[in-house]
């Protein structure tokens, strides 16, 4: 009975140092091998022109992209390098709302211009610093947001009460 015992724990000790050997070695460290993801780059889907307030002038004109659905909102101008001078990103909210941005993700400073229901400048926020999370107001209820590059709100002296057109492509 000793010798059966003894050979039965044998077995399972055997079993488990096999066991455990397969297991080491399959956790063998493997080079990894880099991800490679194509660059997010820019699609002109419309033009934006901003006027003056007082004088009903052009003041400039953007190429644009339209970010509308959930997910294009959600994630904006992320995961890109850098925006042309003549670019921005045009959020349309489906409500008047106050809406806050941050720049988790996003690469290189923005300004943000809210644009109110009446298409007209209701505020903006200069200089938004890259992969900063902290929330950025419209400060009042908006629909829309521009987002363009850093310095543009104040080389084209964007104001409150300044206004928007927008044309989508077809």
């Amino acid at each position: 009975m000793l010798a059966n015992y003894s050979m039965k724990t044998l077995k399972l000790y055997g079993f488990v140092l096999i066991a455990a050997a397969f297991l080491l070695g399959s956790c063998r460290e493997t080079p990894k091998s880099p991800v490679k993801t194509e660059p997010v780059t820019f699609t002109k889907e419309g033009e934006l022109s901003i006027y003056k307030a007082q004088s009903d002038s052009l003041i400039v004109r953007y190429d644009i992209e339209i970010a509308e659905s959930d997910y294009e909102t959600q994630t904006g101008l992320m995961y890109r390098e850098s925006m042309e001078p003549d670019q921005g990103m045009l959020f349309i909210f489906p409500d008047v709302l106050y809406h806050s941005f941050y720049m988790k993700n996003t690469k290189f400073p923005l300004d943000l211009i809210f644009i109110d229901e009446e298409l007209r400048i209701a505020s903006y926020k200069e200089n938004a610093q890259p992969l900063n999370e902290t929330g950025l107001s419209s400060e009042v209820p908006v629909q829309y947001v521009l987002e363009v590059n850093a310095g543009q709100r104040e080389k084209y002296f964007l104001e409150i009460g300044d206004r928007i057109e927008f044309i989508r492509m077809k």
